[in-house]
This record gives C-alpha cells, sequence and structure tokens, in this order.
C-alpha cells in the first residue's frame, strides 16, 4: 500500500501537457496536500508551472467513479459488478466482430497527456478483434506536420530552444501552453538578451509575442502569405545556406523556383504584417548563427495548415539549421506515439469516406462521417479510453448522434465524461496516480528521458487499472493460447534470460503475436515481478526494442542491453536518461539511405503557388452573415485538459470570457463584463467579454478546458466544440480549423462583474 503520511515526498509527473514535468506529492490521506517539481527530473530539473500545484483537483472530487456503469433502455445508468459488466462486454464485442467484422469495431484515445502506459493494452485488444481502425487528439493537431516531416526525412523534430540565437514560434504561445522543458525561463532568458531574438507569427498579441522582438501580427489564415513572403526575401536575396543545401538535401531545386516567384510586397499586405518589418525578420532568421522554430495549433488548426508545415521547415532547412547546437533535430523515441511512416500509415484510407490514414490515426474530423451513413463498411461499435472526444472534437452534437446509433460504445474513464453519456457501459479506471504510468512524449537531444512513475496512491475502491481491465477482458476473449502463457510464464519464473529467449523466439515465429505483446508481456513476465509491479512488465519490451534500435546511444547513456535499461528505469522513479547523442549523430536519424532530405513535395509546392493565384481559396470564411473570426481553444493561465472538470480550481477567469479587440467592442457597444450571444454555423452560446489588445480587430478568442458538466458545479463557461463544425478542415489531412471559425457577437445587455 502507498504511504499517506505527510512528511514523505513521492515522486510523479504532471499530466497536464505533453512536457510531463516531474513532481512531488505530499498526501495527506489521499490528498494531493502539497505539490513542488522534482529536482531529479532529468528534463524539467524541478521546474513547473503554476497548473500543476492543483492536481488534487484531478485526483479527488464528486466526479470520481467507483463502479461499472451500464446504461438502462430508458438512457440513465445501473451500477454492476466487474464480473458482469466485462463478461457482457466481451459478448457483445465478438457478436460485432463475428457479425461485421473487427475491422467495424473503431479504437480511439488510449492514454491522455500521461497515460501511455495503459494506454499501450488498447493495441492488444484491437489485435485480439482484428480492428485496424484508430484515432486520438493527436489527429485534430499534428498529422498535417506528421505527413510532412515523414516526406523530407522520415522522423519528429524539434530545437533547442535553450541555446539558439533565434527563435521562432508560429501559431504558439509557450508562455501558456509550455512543450518543451522549461519553457518561462527559457522565454525569459532570450527576451533579456540582446543578441538573441524571438519571432512569433499570430494574429494575437499572446504573452509570449509580448516579449517578442518582432510580432508578426497576421490576420487569422494567412498564415501561409507571412511564411512564404518570409521564405521569399531568403530565396531572392539570396541568403540561403547553399552548402547546407547542396551537401544534405535533394530535390531543392523546384522550391527555390516556386519561392522566387513569390511577390513580397503582395503576400505581406495580404497577411496584414509591414513589409519591411518582414523583412527585416526574414533576414534576422537568415543571418543568425543558430535558429530554431516551433508550430503549434494557431497555424495546424487553420487554413493551408499542412501547407504551413510544409513552409515551416523549409525556414530552416534553407537557412541551414539543422544538427548544430541551437538548431532544430530528429531524435530518439523510447515508444511511438502513432504509427509513424511505415505500413501502417502509408497509403491507407478510412472505409466509407476514404480520408487519408496519416501515422496510422483516423482524421478526427471524419470519424462522424464515418458512422453516420448506411455505408456497409461503417464502423458499428467503438472502445474510448481516457478521451472525451463528445467534447474535444469538431462539432459536438454531430459526434453525439454518431455514438448514439452505433451498436456498442464501452468508454474507460476515471469520471462520467460527455462522452460516457453517451456510453452502453463504462468501466472506472484507476487515476493517473494510483497505477504506475508513463508518458512516451521523449522528443529531447542530445539527452532523451523516459520516466517510469510508480503509484502515488492505491486504485480508489470499486476503480482498476487500464492493464488489469485489458487482461481480464482479453482472457475472456481467448486472446491467446493457453499453451504459450503456460510456457511464457515458466520461463518468466526461471530468468529474464530464458524468458526473453522464449518471448522472442515465439513472436518470431507467430509475428502477429506482437501485437497481444503488452497483454502477454503483463500476463507471464509480470507475474515474476515484486508484488504491486506487475503493470512494468510490458516496459521490459519496449526497453528491449529501444536497445534493438539505437544500441549506441543506449550504451552511451550507461546502459549495455534492454534487461539493464528497463531495470535502471524502474529503480530511477524521477526518470532516466535512456539515450545520449552527440551532434554528428544527429543525421543516424534522417530515415534516408543517403541521409538527405528530400525537399520536393509535389502536392504543397502546387498549393504554394495556388496562393498567388487570384481565383485560390481565400484565407478566411468570414461573410456578412459571419463577420469575425473565432479561435476556439485558447491556452490560459487558468485553462487545462479537460481532466480538470471541477471549475473551482480555476483562480481567475472562471466563466472563460470571449476576448475582443477594443475596436469591436466599440462597434459592438460592449465592455469588459459585458454578457453577449455568439454565433457560429453550428450553434450559440452565451458568453461574458473581456476586451483587450491582446486581440486585433476582427479576431475573438474563448478558452481550451470549458463547458464540462460536474455534479457540484453544473457546467460552468462555453464548450468551444458546440460551436466548431466537422466540414472546415485541411484538404489533406483532415485536421479541423479550430483557430478559424467564422462567428457573429451580439451584445445582450448590462454589465456583469468578471472573476
Amino acid at each position: 500500500m502507498a504511504d499517506t503520511g505527510q512528511e514523505t515526498w513521492q515522486t510523479s509527473a504532471c499530466i497536464l501537457c505533453e512536457c510531463n514535468c516531474g513532481i512531488e506529492v505530499q498526501l495527506d490521506g489521499r490528498r494531493l496536500a502539497r505539490i513542488r517539481g522534482d529536482k531529479r527530473h532529468p528534463a524539467s530539473a524541478g521546474y513547473t508551472c503554476e497548473k500543476a500545484l492543483r492536481l488534487d483537483h484531478y485526483q479527488n472530487g464528486r466526479h470520481r467513479l467507483t463502479s461499472p456503469l451500464r446504461r438502462r433502455a430508458d438512457g440513465t445508468y445501473e451500477e454492476i459488478d466487474w464480473d458482469t459488466a466485462l463478461d457482457e462486454i466481451a459478448e457483445r464485442l465478438m457478436a460485432v466482430r463475428d457479425e461485421h467484422g473487427g475491422d467495424k469495431i473503431f479504437f480511439y484515445g488510449a492514454g491522455g497527456q500521461g497515460n501511455h502506459l495503459g494506454g499501450l493494452h488498447t493495441k492488444a485488444l484491437q489485435a485480439a478483434l482484428g480492428s485496424p481502425y484508430f484515432s486520438n487528439a493527436l489527429a485534430q493537431e499534428k498529422t498535417g506536420e506528421m505527413w510532412v516531416d515523414a516526406k523530407l526525412y522520415g522522423g519528429h523534430t524539434k530545437g533547442d530552444f535553450e541555446h539558439a540565437e533565434v527563435v521562432v514560434f508560429l501559431g504558439k504561445n509557450p508562455w501558456q501552453s509550455h512543450s518543451f522543458p522549461r519553457a518561462r525561463p527559457t522565454l525569459r532568458a532570450l527576451a533579456k538578451d540582446p543578441g538573441r531574438s524571438m519571432i512569433v507569427l499570430d494574429p494575437r498579441r499572446s504573452e509570449t509575442a509580448a516579449l517578442a522582438d518582432y510580432h508578426l501580427q497576421v490576420r487569422p489564415g494567412t498564415d501561409a502569405w507571412c511564411l512564404a513572403a518570409l521564405l521569399a526575401v531568403i530565396v531572392q536575396e539570396d541568403l540561403c545556406d547553399a552548402e547546407f543545401i547542396e551537401a544534405h538535401t535533394t530535390g531543392t531545386a523546384p522550391v527555390l523556383d516556386a519561392l522566387a516567384g513569390v511577390p513580397v510586397t503582395e503576400y505581406a499586405a495580404r497577411c496584414g504584417v509591414d513589409e519591411e518589418l518582414l523583412r527585416s525578420a526574414a533576414r534576422r532568421i537568415a543571418t543568425a548563427a543558430s535558429v530554431t522554430t516551433y508550430e503549434d495549433l494557431g497555424v495546424q488548426q487553420a487554413p493551408h495548415s499542412t501547407l504551413v508545415s510544409y513552409l515551416n521547415k523549409l525556414l530552416w532547412i534553407l537557412t541551414g539549421n539543422f544538427g548544430r547546437p541551437g538548431t532544430m533535430f530528429l531524435h530518439s523515441a523510447f515508444a511511438a506515439l502513432a504509427g509513424g511512416s511505415g505500413k501502417s500509415g502509408r497509403g491507407r484510407r478510412t472505409p466509407v469516406t476514404g480520408a487519408k490514414i496519416i501515422s496510422g490515426l483516423v482524421p478526427c474530423n471524419s470519424i462522424a462521417e464515418e458512422i453516420l451513413t448506411d455505408h456497409p463498411d461503417r464502423f458499428r461499435a467503438m472502445w474510448i479510453e481516457s478521451a472525451n472526444p463528445a467534447h474535444s472534437l469538431a462539432d459536438s452534437r454531430a459526434f453525439s448522434e454518431a455514438l448514439d446509433v452505433l451498436d456498442l460504445v464501452v468508454v474507460v474513464d476515471v469520471a462520467l465524461t460527455e462522452t460516457a453519456r453517451r456510453a452502453d457501459y463504462v468501466l472506472p479506471a484507476a487515476s493517473q496516480f494510483e497505477k504506475w504510468e508513463a508518458t512516451f512524449f521523449n522528443t529531447e537531444f542530445p539527452h532523451n528521458a523516459f520516466q517510469l512513475r510508480p503509484p502515488v496512491l492505491d486504485p480508489l475502491p470499486g476503480t482498476l487499472p487500464e492493464p488489469e481491465i485489458y487482461a481480464r477482458l482479453l482472457r475472456r476473449l481467448g486472446a491467446a493460447d493457453e499453451g504459450l502463457l503456460t510456457t511464457l510464464t515458466k520461463a518468466a519464473h526461471t530468468s529474464r534470460a530464458a524468458f526473453g529467449q522464449a518471448f522472442f523466439a515465439a513472436v518470431g515465429e507467430d509475428p502477429a503475436l506482437f501485437g497481444l505483446a503488452p497483454y502477454l508481456l503483463y500476463e507471464t513476465l509480470g507475474t515474476a515481478f515484486p508484488e504491486g509491479r506487475r503493470a512494468t512488465a510490458p516496459v521490459w519490451g519496449l526497453a528491449q526494442l529501444c536497445a534493438m534500435t539505437y544500441p549506441d546511444a543506449v550504451r552511451r547513456a550507461g546502459f549495455t542491453d534492454g534487461d539493464a535499461l528497463f531495470d535502471a528505469i524502474v529503480a530511477t522513479p524521477s526518470g532516466v536518461t535512456f539515450t545520449v547523442d552527440d551532434w554528428d549523430d544527429v543525421w543516424t536519424y534522417v530515415r534516408r539511405p543517403d541521409r538527405r532530405f528530400t525537399m520536393e513535395i509535389p502536392e504543397l509546392i502546387e498549393k504554394l503557388r495556388e496562393l498567388g493565384d487570384p481565383g485560390s481559396p481565400g484565407s478566411s470564411l468570414t461573410s456578412a452573415a459571419y463577420p469575425l473570426v473565432l479561435s476556439a481553444g485558447e491556452r490560459r493561465s487558468f485553462t487545462a485538459n479537460t481532466i480538470y472538470r471541477d471549475p473551482t480550481w480555476r483562480r481567475r477567469d472562471a466563466q472563460g470570457a470571449l476576448r475582443v479587440s477594443p475596436a469591436d467592442a466599440g462597434r459592438l457597444g460592449l465592455s469588459t463584463g459585458s454578457a453577449a450571444r455568439l454565433h457560429t454555423e453550428r450553434g450559440s452560446a452565451h458568453v461574458v467579454v473581456e476586451v483587450t489588445d491582446m486581440m486585433r480587430e476582427g479576431h475573438i478568442s474563448l478558452p481550451n478546458g470549458l463547458g464540462v458538466d460536474h455534479p457540484d458545479h453544473g457546467t460552468v463557461g462555453v464548450a468551444p466544440n458546440d460551436l466548431t463544425s466537422l466540414h472546415h478542415r485541411d484538404w489533406l489531412a483532415g485536421t479541423p480549423w479550430h483557430k478559424h471559425v467564422p462567428a457573429r457577437l451580439e451584445a445582450l445587455g448590462p454589465v456583469q462583474t468578471l472573476s
């Protein structure tokens, strides 16, 4: 049992963004009484933002579920025991599989910001059912960038922001959204150093933009024109790094030719940025000793998002900013977050709409369309784990309608979320502090770190950790041969070496077993581990694969093999550095035989040229009926992902005010605290207004994380996806335009008090 004494500090991690900063927790019974940064964590080194200090609001409260729930015919729920729930779910899953095929069972979620270890077991259930279709939040954010990365060099890039002379943020406000270690100290150091510069491309004067040396305050939706103009200045003024291009790229001539023809003056006017400011920023990038860039949702959920990702990469490639301190890099990975650029993600399409599947992920905006049809290949069931797509995906109403017509919906979560309220069965999971957990957002270089965090508390009575939920269900499905399980279990209790030999021999003889690996390891190797550590068994498998994939880098980190790496991970709850590289090693991560960047992507070069065509699609969807652009889902000091369901965690802006520019407020007769009605093509909402010069005229913004229902407080604030559309999305990746929603605003009357 976990120690619940107040004097003991226990090691864990924050679960509110992909940084997953290390924290230490002091308990008062089951309450997270005190939280502080963990100085021993190899990446965050004691840093954490204010949001992590409120994590007891996630861990405890009346939102927690403590029994499996089954939906009655009238839509209400009744509590049932675990055996009944899993027996019935297994029977109904097999019925869908046997009648319609396992490929008609769709999987969504499998891990939030930090519970990726439990999510591994979803893959085993998919394998057992023959269910290839899967998605998660990355498919409404990052798949356009993933596709571009796969075309250019075959991996994920990030920047050495701490040491860069120039840092460029595109639709990114790391002061609030973080996304790299120690974000705020890094931003402060950048802003204070006269020899360094920060360039921000954002319609808002965000907290990060306020620190910037160059704020390219584009008109909403014109990011592609701004980036094309920046690149054109670099090409037309002969500021490219010709030596780097010659040594490290192929197919660059068509790119340079397209950029040579860009009319910079016209594009600067199109995006609303002063031409001289734009040219000055371009020259600063081109002449700096080192440059990094970071694109995020502000451009990835807006028009031309996949093209913008391409132009962003061109910005640092054409100026030679890769593979040196202070520049961009490719990196190792302890485990893959998505299907990558291999077989699972190349050339596949969804069964009904034919949407492109990138990195193994079905586009989120296509899911409802794949269900709400009479097509014989439509999805018939959904399994949803640690996710709330009825709230987080575009057009909540359409997604809820899709859930209602399915033959079976199962949700695994800690709370009765908006999605869970449409499910046939809800299975209560242990919280992320009540089980072994880990994150696979391991994206650093030259040292990359991984943390396997032990439970701080025992599972809340009535709940189960995901590995045990899946194991019980997979036993009912007869997922693995009993003889194989007996053989592997016997080997596990003989020695680790004997088990490794037996396990890899079995997988080698029957590669289909690889999909079941998390379950097989939990059921066999896990039984030989000390009590309470069974759930760590799949990490042993990941450690073996990591050591095989990056043998030299793992050895440089001090580990002779996968067993040594695994033992260190389990013994070091603050995290370990699992790979160590030198900057010369970065080219080994370029997944091309010639280790060069493949620059020519014909589809995107065509889209780049189309920016100059008078008849090309415009940069905005606004109209007389909807003259404003709404950014749905702004990160603020007291917003987070919706695992924070209790609104009392917010110390400020409890209602989640709609931010409006002074010019728009004056035109509409609004002031801070005014009530207004916000309309979009898909819905309307009552809002409270905050007038701020952060916003430029014509641009308004709602925060993320609000509009969820709580048993004590009801629904507070606006659920952004009650207002967004399935149909406004990127032409290639299908990513939604949450940051570019046509809207109209009407004043309602008297001023209210903003808390």
